[in-house]
């Protein structure tokens, strides 16, 4: 099967009325929280204020521990694609995640975008495809399960709050109907495709409500990715899992790291209650409600650990604020720098399957 051209992908992804109407009404709930809600846990003046007692080192500091977390993402994205480089995943990584943090219907342009760069550098749609549905799922399922290792390290320090229970609880029963779901669909091909068919039937059913055709061939599909999702698993599962796991941490070690240097100490907020809250927040991104859930998330944090102290008000929220500016606000330009690169690094560029790729492996050999 060819690969898909950039042309073709920007068509797919072309931008709606519908999409930019979300946008719209997403940005209008990210200037309500910044203008309404932040301000009701501390004034933007004490805010200020904390984020000035942040000192040379610390501001260095946490610039070190930011760009170990971009690296974290760029070698979990490199493990789920055979043959991609590490500053090729770098690249793709940056100016995907930037286009899906500003723009409407990001997170649909963010995989047009990742699609484009990797067809530009010899990879098949069918690799592409494989990338970003098996990184998708490893990034689910740690989703998933984080708040189920934050109850579990809540009971075990003693800091257990029923609110996170009941939270956890709804998140062990997602995670096991989502496992229950995944070990049918690799049982068998037969399986799989019954799987598959009964999701085009519901896929078809919300399309028709906008006046768009039936889903079609999505068993097939499903079996297709079934079968290339075991060969890539059985080369790369435990790279994916440690790669995706370290990211996870990482980005919660950048917030950690926030607080400390805003004057929160471990005696006032403990380390594994900004695990939980961060764990519950994380789930906050999978609801697209704005572009990069920016505002959205951001209240989740500072909702969250300001239940566990309220104290040290302006102090969280400015440690929330630096957390977010190093994590989210940070990939807007480095994406446009790295889009760049991928313009003009003609190097990269290839018309057959990289070198160590699955597609270049079952390419016949040619004299």
């Amino acid at each position: 099967m060819a690969a898909p051209t950039t042309d073709k992908i920007e068509r797919k992804h072309r931008i709606t009325t519908g999409q930019i109407v979300a946008f719209v009404f997403g940005m209008i709930v990210v200037v309500g929280i910044f203008v309404f809600a932040i301000p009701k846990f501390a004034d933007y003046g004490a805010i200020w204020q904390a984020m000035k007692t942040l000192t040379p080192l610390e501001f260095w500091s946490l610039i070190v521990v930011m760009i170990f977390n971009l690296w974290t993402y760029w070698i979990a994205n490199q493990a789920g694609l055979i043959g991609l480089g590490l500053w090729q995943s770098a690249v793709v990584t940056q100016t995907s995640t930037s286009v899906a943090n500003t723009l409407p219907a990001g997170g649909a342009l963010g995989i047009g975008v990742t699609a484009a760069m990797l067809n530009s550098w010899g990879f098949t749609a069918g690799e592409i495809t494989l990338f970003v549905g098996v990184t998708g799922i490893w990034n689910i399922f740690a989703k998933l399960g984080l708040p189920v290792i934050a109850l579990a390290l809540l009971v075990v320090s003693g800091h257990v709050d029923p609110k996170l229970v009941t939270a956890a609880v709804i998140g062990v029963i997602t995670l096991a109907i989502a496992v229950a779901i995944l070990v049918l669909v690799f049982r068998s091909e037969a399986i799989a495709r019954r799987i598959g068919d009964f999701f085009g039937r519901v896929l078809s059913w919300f399309r028709k409500l906008f006046r768009k055709g039936p889903a079609k061939g999505v068993g097939d599909k499903l079996v297709t990715f079934r079968r290339e999702t075991i060969i890539l698993a059985r080369r790369r599962w435990f790279m994916l899992t440690w790669t995706t796991l370290l990211s996870q941490i990482a980005l919660c070690v950048v917030l950690i790291m926030s607080l400390r240097h805003m004057g929160v100490s471990e005696s006032e907020l403990p380390a594994v209650e900004i695990f939980a809250v961060y764990a519950f927040s994380r789930l906050l991104s999978a609801i697209p409600i704005t572009p990069g859930g920016v505002g959205v998330i951001d209240l989740g944090y500072i909702a969250g650990l300001t239940a566990f102290d309220s104290a040290e008000k302006a102090q969280i929220v400015a440690a929330v604020l630096i957390f977010r500016l190093l994590t989210y606000g940070i990939q807007i330009p480095l994406g446009a720098f790295t889009y760049v690169i991928w313009r003009r690094k003609k190097s990269w560029m290839r018309d057959t399957p990289p070198p160590g790729s699955i597609a270049a492996e079952l390419e016949p050999a040619t004299a």
